[in-house]
């Protein structure tokens, strides 16, 4: 991939030419609405809770992804991709912890006026659920460098990438917490209510399997 070679160095993202932005930015939103965990997360948030909440808990997952970028910008990723032992500590406390929310999920009540979970309740489950994934770590590291010019400082650049890939997540995330509110919309009666649950559930314990058959190759 071509880099401008006229443009100043002092500015991470003059460092980039334009057609590396226009490439990086439909990108980074393929990678950010893809079925992970967090969307999933981010859709049964707002099946049961509604949007506001859901998306104020997004605010939690951008935090998670914030802290991400600067670990990977000074070296975190390329630990666990040598690392054996801290990818694994790293993966199977994230499947723990969707395992548990998962099973939260499944056998939450269904009574007429159910007990909404505070908003703080949600930020908190959306940035565990991003920190406790080793593929985020290995992602942003195999992805952003992409875009990165070898003749330039490479942590700014890596910074600035990962400020962009920020917003577009939110952006991302956005679209599961209304899809999810779509869905939740329609459950009115404990019946449905349970049904949403049972599917919330169920989706929260795929992507603990999905991400306990994950290794760093992948």
């Amino acid at each position: 991939m071509p880099l401008a070679k006229t443009r100043r160095r002092t500015d991470p993202l003059n460092a980039m030419s334009l057609d590396q932005i226009l490439i990086f930015i439909p990108a980074a939103l393929l990678l950010g609405l893809s079925p992970g965990a967090n969307n999933l997360l981010a859709f049964a948030s707002a099946a049961r809770a509604g949007w506001r909440r859901a998306a104020l808990g997004v605010i939690g997952r951008v935090v998670a992804w914030a802290v991400l970028v600067v670990l990977v910008a000074f070296g975190l990723g390329a630990v666990l991709e040598a690392s054996e032992a801290a990818f694994l500590v790293v993966k199977w406390l994230g499947v723990a912890y969707l395992a548990y929310l998962a099973v939260r999920f499944w056998n939450a009540p269904v009574e007429a006026e159910p007990a909404l979970p505070p908003t703080g309740a949600l930020m908190r489950r959306e940035f565990l659920t991003l920190m406790g994934n080793p593929k985020a770590y290995l992602l942003l590291t195999a992805f952003l460098p992409q875009f990165v010019d070898p003749a330039a400082a490479p942590t700014p650049q890596l910074l600035a990438l990962g400020l962009l890939y920020l917003v577009i997540e939110a952006v991302a995330a956005m679209s599961w917490v209304t899809l999810g509110m779509l869905v939740g919309a329609h459950a009115l009666t404990p019946l449905r209510r349970r049904l949403v649950n049972r599917v919330s559930g169920g989706l929260l314990g795929l992507a603990a399997i999905a991400l306990a058959r994950t290794d760093r190759a992948q």
